[in-house]
């Protein structure tokens, strides 16, 4: 069969398998399933420490998922090629499953378990948000280096040199309640919580004097700051809290959660109790509710397990999903576009969120990750929504207001160091790395990454009429020549990991009129030609996030085979061989069900926190197959 027979046969089965999947309300929900089985563990740990007793059938559907998780040697993998396998997320599951009360520490596989963890260093070498959750449930006492970050860093002002809106929003959201809850020393236990005095829980000393050198330097400061406001030491961590309460419950959303992802919540909740709330208080029971209906379910088989999502993926999706459906010859006035350009219009962002701390002067008309956010819009879905925009509004004022809400905001939003980040604007303080948490420059920070400022200048260069001689897109082009690696690739943050960021680069360069000839491209083009697979795919493991290089994953992947050929196709204006390959080996990947088709290609924490969306099988393959259609077929 010809390739363009090919592209086309896989195309229309794409399209007719998502046309009969879209929701009535004209969105696409499928499931966010992280790599790690953190919202799982912790929402039996949530339910159990509130005594809630009418849960049991989630609590078991829960434990089986994680049971069916486990290595044979006992321990739990964050992705599939984890060598050592995870601590962290080993710790978790052990401790949840005591705690559901249906497995016993004598139990075959958690004798397995137990040793794991004992050969690897106990509880005291587990991440840090791991312990904030062994602490909160009183297995570990609070480490030092947690509970030197004063309270009072609440009451400094935002125009400080050092101060909490430092850090970007989704980490404030987590770091707020953790430090109300380490200053008032918070530990929730009961008669039903397990104990794991048996596994090592000690820092070394050595560990504690070398963090806390930074931890020093800033609790002196914020101690000093502090002093020159003109209230008792009392009244001043008073007002802290009372500062850390609002600034929580003025970010709960409408279905409960706080700032919309199920892991802030889970500390929202521990923080309101050390506060004074009550378990059964209403806060608390809608912040459950709303974490409850981030359940999600495989829909591939019968039987398929449930889980816990962090944090939806229906704007997102939805918006992808209806541009590729467009590009690949889909009509602006079919039904489906129709409906999706509806919801998303429904979307689009109206209130103001912490994105305006650093850019007050603009008004909100972003969009964000979930369907229920209306506070937390980032770049990507932006860009995402406005594709779809762009082309509705050429003959429906409605989407031509919304467009132009939209670009400004965007516009907006770029950095003074010429990229664009994901959330905020100027959050790169990096004297809040002296807080001790790994990957703090892509954790609590938002710095300008490749694959934002890539794609936000392949949105520029497609639907709009920008000059590419303007100055935003000039300096945009700068900075990505500026953190090209040597090797002509390019670290992608929020999808794993260089291919991502390499694609979204060239993609991005290509379509403000940089020519293949540029170095930038040329080098980047080599690159990804390095790497491809023998059957014509391409793949990467997670541990290039860890490591900070590209590592093979020695399999192709739908979306990572995708994300290299759209950038072949973009660079090339005659299909080569090598393009050739890689289509042959997506057709057959869009044909495949196994665990290539499940490795989590999303990023989130670095050596922790990997997405695989369910969505990305048909996303990514339907973009670049169009593509190459568009621009090779007949």
């Amino acid at each position: 069969m010809k390739t363009i027979d090919k592209v086309n046969a896989s195309l229309n089965d794409c399209i007719g398998d998502l046309l009969r999947k879209q929701s009535d309300n004209g969105s696409w929900e499928f499931c966010f399933e992280g790599s790690s089985i953190m919202t799982d563990a912790y929402m039996i740990i949530l339910i159990r420490t509130l005594k809630w007793t009418n849960e049991e059938k989630l609590v078991m559907a829960l434990v089986e998922r994680i049971r069916s998780k486990q290595a044979p040697n006992g321990s739990w993998k964050v992705y599939t090629d984890e060598k050592e396998s995870n601590l962290s997320a080993t710790i978790e599951a052990y401790f949840s499953l005591l705690y559901s009360g249906y497995v016993t520490k004598d139990d075959a596989n958690m004798l397995k378990a137990e040793r794991f963890i004992l050969d690897h260093g106990g509880l005291a070498k587990s991440d840090w948000l791991t312990k904030m959750m062994l602490a909160l449930n009183g297995q570990i006492k609070w480490p030092t280096i947690v509970k030197s970050i004063p309270i009072e860093i609440m009451i400094i002002p935002k125009w400080a040199p050092i101060n909490i809106y430092n850090l970007v929003g989704y980490a404030r959201a987590h770091w707020i309640p953790i430090i109300v809850c380490s200053n008032l020393d918070t530990s929730v236990v009961h008669e039903q919580t397990p104990k794991l005095s048996h596994l090592p829980s000690r820092e070394e000393k050595e560990e504690d004097h070398r963090l806390l050198d930074g931890l020093k330097i800033l609790h002196h400061y914020v101690k000093n700051s502090v002093k020159k406001l003109a209230s008792t030491p009392r009244e001043l961590q008073r007002k802290a809290f009372k500062n850390a309460e609002n600034y929580m419950l003025d970010r709960i959303e409408e279905n409960g959660t706080l700032y919309s992802y199920f892991s802030a919540s889970f500390f929202m909740i521990y923080s309101l109790m050390a506060l004074g709330y009550d378990k059964d208080h209403p806060i608390i029971k809608n912040a459950f509710w709303g974490m409850k209906s981030y359940l999600c379910r495989n829909l591939s088989g019968a039987g398929d397990p449930i889980f816990v999502q962090n944090s939806p993926s229906t704007v997102w999706d939805t918006a992808l999903l209806t541009g590729a459906i467009i590009n690949a010859g889909v009509p602006v006035h079919n039904d489906a576009i129709t409906k999706a350009g509806a919801y998303l219009l429904s979307r689009q962002h109206d209130k103001y969120g912490d994105w305006a701390v650093n850019n007050p002067d603009v008004p909100p008309g972003g969009w964000g990750f979930s369907d229920i956010n209306t506070i937390v819009p980032d770049i990507d879905d932006t860009t995402a929504a406005l594709r779809v925009v762009t082309v509705l509004a050429q003959s429906d004022g409605r989407y031509r207001e919304a467009w132009n809400k939209g670009v400004r905001w965007l516009l907006s939003m770029q950095n003074d160091d010429g990229g664009w980040s994901a959330f905020e604007k100027n959050t790169d303080n990096y004297l809040l790395s002296l807080i001790p948490f790994r990957y703090e420059d892509r954790v609590l920070f938002d710095p300008s990454t490749a694959d934002l400022t890539g794609r936000t200048l392949y949105f520029l260069g497609k639907y709009t009429t920008m000059s590419k001689d303007s100055e935003k897109i000039r300096e945009a082009i700068k900075w990505l020549e500026h953190h090209q690696q040597e090797d002509g690739s390019w670290y992608g943050r929020w999808g794993n990991c260089y291919i991502y960021g390499t694609w979204a680069a060239v993609t991005g360069l290509k379509a403000v009129g940089v020519p293949s000839t540029d170095p930038m491209v040329g080098n980047a083009v080599n690159w990804l030609l390095s790497i491809q697979n023998r059957d014509g795919g391409w793949g990467e493991s997670c541990s290039s996030d860890i490591r900070n290089h590209y590592v093979p994953l020695h399999h192709s992947t739908p979306s990572q085979t995708a994300w290299a050929l759209d950038a072949l196709i973009a660079s090339s204006e005659k299909p080569t061989p090598q393009i050739e390959k890689g289509i042959h080996a997506l057709t057959g990947l869009m044909e495949a069900s196994d665990w290539r088709t499940e490795y989590p290609t999303g990023a989130a924490i670095p050596g922790g926190y990997y997405i695989h969306y369910h969505s990305y099988k048909y996303i990514w393959p339907l973009q670049t197959l169009g593509n190459y259609r568009n621009k090779y077929g007949s």
